[in-house]
C-alpha cells in the first residue's frame, strides 16, 4: 500500500474508460484495478456501458466512517 494512503481522509475516486464487452465485465475490471493498486475496500459508484466499453467511477475506501483513521495516528 502506498505511503500516501494513510493521509487520505476517507476515500479515493478513480474514473476511467475501460474497454470491455459488457457492464458486468466493466465492473469486474474496475474492482480489479483498485485491488491491483492495493486498495482492499471499494465500490463501483457509477458505470455507463456504451460502444467499445464502459465509463466507470470506482471509490476506494481508505477509511470508512467510524474506523481507525490513519491521519489521526500521526507520529
Amino acid at each position: 500500500m502506498s505511503a500516501v494512503f494513510p493521509k487520505v481522509m476517507d476515500a479515493l475516486d478513480i474514473e476511467t474508460f475501460l474497454v470491455c464487452k459488457s457492464e458486468a465485465e466493466g465492473k469486474e475490471l474496475a474492482l480489479q484495478l483498485v485491488k491491483d493498486m492495493g486498495i482492499r475496500d471499494a465500490d463501483v459508484v457509477f458505470i455507463q456501458y456504451k460502444g467499445p466499453g464502459a465509463r466507470v467511477r470506482v471509490r476506494g475506501y481508505m477509511h470508512r466512517p467510524g474506523v481507525s483513521y490513519g491521519w489521526l495516528q500521526e507520529s
